[in-house]
C-alpha cells in the first residue's frame, strides 16, 4: 500500500512564489539575419562589319499533271527551260571593324563613396554565470533571447568584360536553275501520263579583279 501524501502547511503555501511569463509577441525561436551585397560590373562592347558583293539568280520552271480516278484520261506535263546567265563581279568588298575599348571596373562601391556605413546598435542581455552558485537567476530571463541565432553575410563582387570584334567580307556568284516535270495516273484505267522536262542552261560566272578584305582590329584596356 502506497504511502499517504503529505499536505502542505499554510506557511509552506505562503512561501511559494510564481513568475509571470513574458508576453507572447516578445518570444522568438529563430533570429535570422541575412546580409547580401551584390556588385556586378558588366561590359560587352561589340563591333561587327560585313561587306559582300553577290550575284544571285535562281530561275525555276515546274509542270505537274495528274489523273486521279479518271478512266480514259491523259495527263501530260511539259517543262522546257532555256537559261543563259552571265554573272560578272568586279569590285572590292572591304570590311573593317576597328575597336578601341577602355573599361574600368575597379570601383566596387555601390554608392557614391561619400556616405559612411551606418552600424546599427545591438543590445544584449547579460545572463548570470551558471558556474557561480551565488548568482541569482530570474526565471523570466530564461525565455529572453533566441533559441537559434543565424547570421549570414554574403558578398559577391563580379567584374565581367567581353569585348568582341568581327569582320566578314565575301564575293560570290550563285545560280540555281531548276527544271521539274511530274505526271501521274492514280487508279485509272486506260490513261496515259507523259512528263517531259527539257533544260538548257548556260552559265558564265566571272570574278574580275575582286578584292575581299576583312580586318578586325581590337585594342582593349580592362582594369578590374
Amino acid at each position: 500500500m502506497s504511502e499517504a501524501l503529505s499536505r502542505l502547511s499554510h506557511e509552506e503555501l505562503s512561501a511559494e512564489a510564481a513568475t509571470l511569463l513574458p508576453a507572447k509577441e516578445v518570444l522568438s525561436l529563430l533570429d535570422l539575419l541575412v546580409d547580401l551585397d551584390v556588385a556586378l560590373d558588366l561590359a560587352a562592347p561589340i563591333d561587327l562589319a560585313v561587306a559582300a558583293n553577290a550575284n544571285v539568280a535562281a530561275p525555276i520552271s515546274a509542270a505537274v499533271g495528274a489523273n486521279v480516278l479518271s478512266p480514259l484520261s491523259s495527263a501530260a506535263a511539259v517543262s522546257d527551260q532555256t537559261v543563259t546567265m552571265d554573272q560578272l563581279i568586279s569590285g572590292e568588298a572591304i570590311a573593317n571593324a576597328p575597336q578601341t575599348s577602355v573599361i574600368d571596373q575597379t570601383n566596387d562601391v555601390i554608392d557614391d563613396g561619400t556616405t559612411a556605413p551606418v552600424t546599427e546598435p545591438t543590445t544584449t542581455t547579460a545572463l548570470p554565470d551558471p558556474t557561480d552558485p551565488t548568482a541569482v537567476v530570474d526565471p523570466a530571463t530564461l525565455l529572453d533571447g533566441d533559441l537559434l541565432n543565424v547570421e549570414v553575410n554574403a558578398a559577391l563582387d563580379a567584374d565581367l568584360a567581353a569585348p568582341v570584334a568581327g569582320a566578314v567580307a565575301a564575293n560570290a556568284n550563285a545560280a540555281i536553275p531548276v527544271n521539274a516535270s511530274v505526271a501521274a495516273n492514280v487508279a485509272s484505267i486506260g490513261s496515259q501520263a507523259v512528263s517531259v522536262a527539257t533544260q538548257d542552261a548556260t552559265l558564265n560566272q566571272n570574278l574580275d579583279g575582286v578584292v575581299a578584305e576583312a580586318t578586325a582590329a581590337q585594342d582593349s584596356t580592362i582594369e578590374q
